[in-house]
């Protein structure tokens, strides 16, 4: 397989906070049995070693709990990886891939089964020809046992003879202000920060990555990016499907915890934050943090709650036996922040995101102020819409004159669908972009510590309000599965000066099948 050159369409002269791991590469998946690792992890690595972006001869070692022969540890890897079945080049480099991996089972407490796991390494290493020695260790799992297993891969497993250790952690990192702190701090304890990779996968996705060269390599939009021309911003999220008998797990930490605390305001830094005076990793994790630090705790005022009810043939969130009968734990939540800086005082941030809604979307919309009004009257608002899931599309609504005798002023779009511009471009997922950015030592999009303490600052009161930690809790409002939301959220929206365009416009690309 050949040795790929850097990744088309990447900022150029990046630079990186480690070495770029090059040879005798080790990456441990801990949590192997787990949905994660299967459905996110594995395929994400396939496509990464297909491309020839892995460290050469790089090895993949799974480590779990459940006991897997090497023919059944290899079946579950590879189970997601699309298209082996039509393609014979796909189904080749599956074969290929699972001569690659291996497995350990082992407990997740227990410092003598990580004393295994490094028995397995050192056999693998043994072979290497030149001294260095480079262990990822990824932590697909559950945040119960993030502790446990940081120390024990530290204290059993890490390789001090020369050589990178890395650790890469999932979300959610604790579930209010004091339990990040905690899980920060005992973590710590045992890795470095330069050593520590958390992930936010949303920082992979294309269209995310792309905000930072949309506004900073644009002067037509950087001259209308503020105050004085923007008069709110949704950041959306919404899906199709209602728990689906993960009903426990979810009522555990809701759509706030789920999405919003992380996600969306991860998006909402990179949306607002200044411009940095590099692309180095450090540089543009300070102009994100300070602007988190200008948003204040979330009000109450400013929030509102649902949960979804049955409809459509479809059962509501409290008929999952799973969740508790009494649950007022929310499926949607719409909150508003507000950012106190020179650029960005008094325009509101609507933060959106909901179960068994109407349909799977992701998107940024920035609406700009009213025109002057005079010759024009009732005219649409202009909208920046930078959609990042599904069918990655800029596009910008503007009023255009209708064709013919008649003077009269319609909204159309200047409009950049991804499928459309970029025909043979395959664009990766946000796991692929976000491994081989942990393997290259580039931590521009994991998340810093101290912005992820920030971050619970903002959303911790809000969180102890629903939890029923700070007086009686919240009643989330009801709304049926498949509709557009709660009924009360578009009086919630007007009320941050938002304006719904003509129903009768619509962009073309939504209805388009073939994309």
């Amino acid at each position: 397989m050949s040795r790929a050159r850097s990744m088309s369409g990447t900022i150029p002269s990046m630079e990186t906070s480690h070495d770029n791991l090059k040879d005798n590469t080790i990456i441990i998946v801990l949590g192997a049995s787990g949905d994660l690792a299967k459905k996110k992890t594995f395929p994400a690595l396939f496509a990464l070693f297909r491309q020839g972006f892995l460290p050469r001869d790089a090895k993949i070692v799974g480590y779990a709990r459940t006991k897997m022969e090497k023919d059944d540890f290899e079946g579950r890897a590879t189970s997601y990886i699309k298209g082996a079945a039509e393609d014979k080049e796909i189904a080749n480099a599956v074969e290929s891939f699972k001569l690659t991996l291996s497995y350990v089972a082992g407990s997740y407490e227990d410092g003598a089964a990580f004393d295994g796991l490094t028995k397995h390494l050192d056999e693998i290493e043994a072979k290497y020809q030149s001294k260095e020695r480079n262990r990822i260790f990824y932590l697909a799992l559950p945040p119960s046992v993030f502790i446990p297993v940081a120390k024990n891969i530290k204290e059993h497993c890490y390789n001090s003879k020369g050589g990178v250790n890395r650790i890469i952690i999932e979300k959610p990192f604790g579930k209010d202000l004091d339990s990040a702190r905690e899980l920060l701090n005992t973590v710590k304890q045992y890795w470095t920060e330069d050593e520590t990779f958390r992930i936010d996968h949303y920082l992979g996705k294309e269209m995310v990555k792309n905000l930072l060269v949309l506004r900073f390599a644009n002067v037509a939009l950087g001259a209308a990016w503020d105050k004085n021309s923007i008069s709110n911003v949704q950041i959306t999220f919404k899906e199709p499907f209602g728990t689906e008998g993960r009903g426990g797990y979810f009522d555990e930490f809701g759509i706030i915890r789920d999405v919003l605390q992380n996600h969306l305001l991860q998006v909402l830094s990179v949306l607002t934050m200044e411009r940095p005076v590099s692309f180095s990793a450090e540089d543009i994790r300070d102009e994100k943090v300070k602007v988190l630090r200008c948003i204040p705790p979330i009000e109450r005022s400013d929030t509102l709650l649902g949960q979804y009810v049955a409809a459509n043939g479809k059962p509501g969130y409290l008929d999952d036996t799973t969740v508790p009968p009494q649950s007022v734990c929310p499926t949607f939540a719409a909150t508003t922040l507000w950012i106190h800086n020179p650029r960005w005082e008094g325009v509101p941030f609507v933060l959106k995101a909901g179960k068994a809604l109407n349909e799977s979307k992701v998107e940024v919309r920035i609406q700009f102020k009213e025109v002057t009004q005079g010759i024009f009257k009732d005219i649409a608002r202009n909208e920046l819409v930078i959609r990042i899931q599904p069918n990655e599309a800029v596009y910008l609504k503007l009023n255009s004159k209708t064709p013919g005798l008649h003077t009269r002023a319609i909204p159309t779009e200047m409009d950049l669908t991804y499928k459309r511009r970029f025909l043979e471009t395959k664009i990766p997922e946000a796991y692929e972009a976000l491994i081989l950015d942990a393997l290259r030592g580039d931590h521009s999009n994991f998340v810093r510590h101290d912005e992820l303490d920030v971050a619970w600052k903002i959303f911790t009161p809000i969180l102890h309000w629903i939890d029923g930690q700070s007086g009686p809790r919240p009643h989330p409002v009801q709304y049926p599965y498949g509709s557009r939301g709660p009924k009360e959220l578009a009086d919630f929206m007007a009320k941050y000066g938002y304006k719904r365009s003509d129903d009768a416009y619509f962009w073309p690309v939504t209805n388009l099948a073939a994309l």
